[in-house]
């Protein structure tokens, strides 16, 4: 088994720079256009040139966070968590005004019919008493 682990480790780079290079977008992309990269990584990637060239040339890498760095204008938003995204809660509010109307109809109604209730139980209990 442990004879296998070298062959698996050769096709596991292989195959993430592989993937890496195609969901990297063009714009992100160094030195050779994104379809040069590919067939580098394909042809070479036994031999682990081309997957290594990828990893350490072909992709611009974000700076480490400790590194003083962020993301330069223009480039990616960064994902916000959806109680930290004002345009978020501003959806989720614009959506539910319909839900909060009908709950307030539906608490009317209820409201109408239980005061429907007592009179007919008040004019009934007053009718028995007498």
């Amino acid at each position: 088994m442990l004879r296998y682990l070298p062959f698996l480790l050769i096709l596991a780079l292989w195959i993430y720079a592989f993937i890496d290079c195609l969901n990297t977008p063009e714009e992100e992309v160094r030195h050779l256009p994104k379809v040069a990269w590919v067939i580098i990584v394909l042809l070479f990637g036994e031999v682990l040139i081309g997957p290594v060239a990828w990893l350490v040339a072909g992709k611009n890498r974000p700076a480490l966070a400790g590194a003083g760095g962020g993301s330069p204008a223009g480039r990616r938003q960064e994902w916000v968590a959806p109680d930290d995204n004002p345009e978020f809660l501003k959806s989720l509010r614009e959506d539910n005004k319909k839900d909060e109307e009908l709950l307030k109809d539906w608490e009317a109604d209820l409201r109408r019919r239980e005061e429907e209730l007592r009179r007919k139980n008040n004019e009934g209990s007053g009718d028995t008493n007498e």
